[in-house]
């Protein structure tokens, strides 16, 4: 049983947001660009979740695991920001059920806010063009703090902010960073079943609860 909280922070990209079609057209243009072999959106799907500069190493070996080395990052990283900042909500949507969701939590006076580790240059643009940044209070990015998910600190931070203690607090996720960021905080956790954590059910993370849509939030909370 989830106990009804009086937060809600809320995980981007896998759980209100698919991001996956831009990060893989970028990553694929910064692979022809450097002369290297595509991957496609299925492979990029699988490495996607522990933000940008991760999934240019992984893009660059062609693996979740492992490091490239310097010299490849060097020239490639420069090059994928660029594509990105032209292209971060050119072919991302949000999920189904995320308006649905949201509505029903402001309907219902919950303090909302957004926590992940995209880059703040990359997540604000996203929020804007997608029409829902004005439904969070506080928007914490992968930048904001000297830490990100795992740690719990980026949760902390928002609950203090906007005035509200750890165990009145929900964070609603898709990945295995979500679950160990919360359950450091001392937050209950919801996981989307959809969402990028790497090809791995998220059921085996042992969150509180795992949904298919944030339209069913209602009957959740």
């Amino acid at each position: 049983m989830i106990k009804k909280p009086k937060m809600v922070l809320i995980d981007v990209d896998g759980t209100l947001v698919d991001s996956v079609p831009d990060l893989a057209w970028c990553v694929d243009e910064m692979m022809k660009t450097i002369g290297r072999e595509t991957h496609g959106e299925t492979k990029v799907r699988d490495w996607v979740g522990n933000g940008v500069e991760r999934l240019v190493r992984r893009a660059l070996i062609g693996q979740l695991d492992g490091e490239p080395d310097d010299a490849s990052f060097e020239q490639a990283y420069p090059v994928f920001l660029d594509l990105y900042a032209e292209n971060t909500c050119k072919r991302s949507v949000l999920y189904p059920g995320v308006e649905e969701g949201i509505a029903y939590m402001q309907s219902q006076g919950y303090k909302l806010g957004c926590v992940t580790n995209k880059a703040e240059q990359f997540t604000l643009p996203i929020l804007e063009q997608l029409g829902i940044r004005d439904a969070f209070g506080i928007v914490v990015s992968g930048d904001t703090l000297p830490v990100k998910k795992p740690d719990p600190q980026p949760l902390l931070h928002a609950a203090e902010k906007l005035g509200v203690t750890a165990g009145d607090s929900l964070m609603l996720g898709d990945s295995q960073s979500d679950v160990k960021a919360a359950r450091a905080a001392g937050f209950q956790i919801i996981c989307m079943s959809y969402g990028y954590n790497h090809g791995e059910d998220i059921r085996s993370y042992n969150p509180d609860l795992v949904i298919d849509s944030m339209a069913e939030l209602k009957e959740v909370l």
